[in-house]
């Protein structure tokens, strides 16, 4: 029955999916509509071709329900019965998630209004395991969120101090260091040195887990009903305390809870979108800065949300209307960070941290708990080939030329994406 139901999950992802282009002709980018917004409305279905009418509009709304009958009577069902019979998994896999955790908020009530009175999916930092302190995040404090790379394979002028994403170096510098192997078959790396394609950023000097399960217990911790009545039941249908959920079994429990709460707010959203439509209001985007010759000499911005893997940020300058410098701060990036230079560990290493596997050379124990936090590790390489030559790419450049290694190193400006 579950790997049925698993079957069918994958029909579902296909099938939401489809309510992207009936808005925006395309997904995942609509390449060819300037800022990704959505396609010009026409209820009597003039106009242009993909143009949104009603026979769209009906197809969407038809989807948001198949996939709340689904969530609500099979994915939900689905988590606590495979929580039932693996109560164990509430018992690994804590890492950082009883510490740290992280959450910009997102999904904003009112519109263009990204303050924490207006985002649905509340927002804050907890350090220390304090979480009776759920502490405001400020993106553009230089103080706040820093990247490291002194256990990376990328260089700063000064590798022991981090940067703000508005001061980003992405650098690629290869060097393994003392490892077990060689350069390209490497069998054991060495933590102590750099390992790591990806950068180690920090919230205040912690190391941070983000996504649903840091999601959760923000919300539940800053006093959110709805979050608070379906953790508790839960817990409650498991018979499992509430510190249980920090764990492996309670990222796949918090994932089962956010699609059910999600697809809740598609409803809400939806409603409010036909209403606005009925009243007249047929505006897409709100175009004031559309024209680059209304934009400072030299301005930044910061844009940030809440993906399904957890915190994401996207920093970038701009000088004479073109793009001086673009950083990312992707939630992979924050839970499978390298060490520090105080030597403080990731969310993926915090929680592998004493795990018993029952059979060594078959790791399933480690896949299990690695899986909970849904990894997406090839935003993270920078498609390092054995060349001579590595591509330049600091701020204001992006040219080819010779190193002292035998690395190619081809990245964008992702901040270690």
């Amino acid at each position: 029955m579950g790997f049925a139901h698993y079957l069918e999950a994958l029909d579902f992802q296909r099938e939401i999916v489809k309510s992207i282009p009936y808005l925006a002709v395309r997904t995942p980018h609509p390449n060819w509509i300037v800022g990704g917004m959505p396609c010009a409305i026409n209820l009597d279905q003039s106009g242009a071709v993909g143009a949104i009418n009603m026979e769209r509009l009906n197809l969407v709304q038809s989807i948001i329900t198949r996939t709340a009958d689904f969530i609500n009577n099979v994915m939900v069902p689905d988590a606590l019965a495979i929580g039932q019979f693996n109560k164990a998994w509430s018992q690994i896999g804590t890492g950082l998630s009883d510490k740290c955790v992280l959450s910009y908020g997102a999904f904003p009530d009112i519109a263009n209004d990204f303050s924490q009175q207006s985002l649905l999916m509340p927002g804050g930092a907890v350090v220390n395991g304090d979480f009776k302190n759920v502490m405001p995040v400020d993106l553009a404090d230089p103080q706040q969120i820093q990247e490291f790379v002194d256990h990376a394979w990328y260089r700063y002028p000064d590798d022991r101090l981090g940067r703000h994403p508005f001061d980003g170096i992405t650098d690629p510098w290869y060097n393994p260091g003392d490892v077990k192997g060689s350069d390209t078959h490497i069998q054991q790396l060495n933590e102590q040195e750099r390992y790591s394609w990806i950068k180690a950023p920090r919230w205040r000097g912690h190391a941070m887990e983000v996504g649903p399960l840091a999601r959760t217990l923000i919300a539940y911790h800053k006093g959110d009903a709805a979050t608070i009545e379906s953790v508790d039941r839960m817990m409650s249908a498991l018979k499992l305390p509430l510190s249980g959920i920090q764990s492996t079994l309670g990222r796949i429990l918090c994932r089962a809870h956010e699609a059910q709460w999600a697809v809740g707010k598609l409803q809400y959203f939806f409603d409010r979108l036909m209403t606005n439509l009925k009243n007249g209001d047929l505006a897409t985007a709100n175009t004031e800065k559309w024209e680059p010759a209304s934009w400072p000499q030299h301005c930044r911005g910061i844009g940030f949300t809440e993906a399904p893997r957890g915190a994401l940020g996207h920093w970038a300058s701009i000088r004479d209307q073109k793009i001086e410098l673009y950083q990312c701060v992707v939630p992979t990036t924050w839970n499978a960070s390298p060490r520090d230079p105080k030597k403080q560990i990731g969310a993926y290493e915090a929680a592998l941290m004493g795990t018993q596997m029952a059979i060594p050379d078959q790791p399933l124990e480690i896949l299990r708990t690695l899986h909970s936090f849904d990894p997406l590790p090839r935003l993270f390489n920078p498609r390092a080939r054995r060349r001579r030559q590595r591509t330049d790419c600091r701020p204001g450049t992006l040219s080819v030329k010779e190193k002292n290694d035998d690395w190619k190193a081809i990245s964008t400006r992702r901040g270690g994406a």
